[in-house]
């Protein structure tokens, strides 16, 4: 009973919060409509038939005018009904991929467990024609073409990124992009799908010793074990998404940008960027054979300096 108690003042907290910070950012930020995020989108190429793996900040795009139904709105408007969209939503007790498989007894439920990965993505888990795959931290979310096929049998991957997953399957779509709404290089799971595919051979020992099993329910109530290897907490200090590497989101920011494969643009208040997923996949992998990763030494990334820029390259 004291533990519904707790959990039912963090509702009521969180939904206050959310609350408050909805009003401050009505009246202090200037008002975006869904046609205006969609013209927003176009600019940054995108086009009818897409395939998008969307991070995002919902916060960054300004009042949105019908919140974050609208940005949904927008995006399927923008990839129009033969295009899809992927979202991240990730349910991850405690907070990190070792903090679940740490927590006794814990099994994933599609069926109560939603997201933890902001209003964005529980908004569109919450909206119609959503397929979410079966994983016990890292499920993710579609709608559209391929929503089906990209988002089935995840639980039964070897591993969360590799083949089978959703990102690999990904990759392989016709016209998928890696779309980045009002974020930085930097939290950005895509870069996960190298170090799976690679295993052992990835250049940098990314993953504890041992893979766990964490359960799962499927849909129709079907327990799965799911296999997952955690991340190692000390090198995880040292990725991209880690608030102590701003030298290393800035030096993807600029090695993308001078190879001409990332596209820059605003959409709402929001500077997003968009980056062809096979040409994303194929040079993290050149860098990867030259040493730079996502988890690269401010010593590696001087003895590698960012690529001359392509005549092809866009602002």
């Amino acid at each position: 009973m004291l533990e519904q108690a707790k959990r039912a003042a963090a509702a009521a907290l969180e939904a206050w919060r959310r609350a408050a910070s909805a009003r401050r950012v009505r009246h202090n930020a200037h008002h975006v409509t869904r046609a205006g995020l969609a013209a927003g989108l176009a600019r940054l190429d995108i086009a009818p038939g897409d395939t998008l793996f969307i991070h995002s900040s919902l916060k960054s795009l300004g009042y949105v005018e019908g919140g974050a139904p609208a940005v949904i709105a927008a995006l399927q408007d923008a990839v129009g009904p033969h295009g899809t969209l992927l979202l991240p939503t990730y349910y991850l007790p405690g907070g990190t991929l070792r903090a679940a498989c740490a927590l006794p007894g814990y099994v994933f439920d599609p069926r109560r467990h939603g997201t933890h990965m902001g209003r964005l993505p529980e908004a569109f888990l919450a909206g119609a024609g959503i397929r979410r795959s079966i994983h016990p931290t890292h499920s993710v979310s579609a709608w559209g073409r391929h929503a089906a096929s990209l988002t089935e049998a995840h639980h039964r991957a070897p591993s969360i990124f590799g083949m089978g997953s959703p990102w690999q399957r990904f990759i392989g779509c016709d016209q998928a992009k890696v779309l980045g709404l009002g974020i930085s290089m930097g939290p950005v799971t895509f870069y996960h799908a190298l170090e799976d595919a690679m295993g052992d051979a990835f250049p940098v020992p990314v993953w504890e010793g041992g893979t766990r099993l964490l359960g799962c329910l499927d849909h129709d109530g079907r327990r799965w074990d799911v296999p997952v290897r955690p991340f190692d907490p000390e090198v995880a200090q040292r990725r991209i998404d880690h608030p102590g590497r701003g030298d290393l989101r800035d030096y993807f920011h600029r090695e993308f940008d001078a190879a001409g494969l990332r596209i820059n643009g605003q959409v709402g208040d929001a500077a997003s960027w968009c980056i062809p997923a096979q040409a994303f996949y194929d040079h993290l992998r050149q860098l990867a054979s030259e040493h730079v990763t996502i988890y690269a030494s401010a010593a590696q990334l001087a003895a590698r300096p960012v690529s001359q820029p392509s005549p092809h390259a866009r602002a």
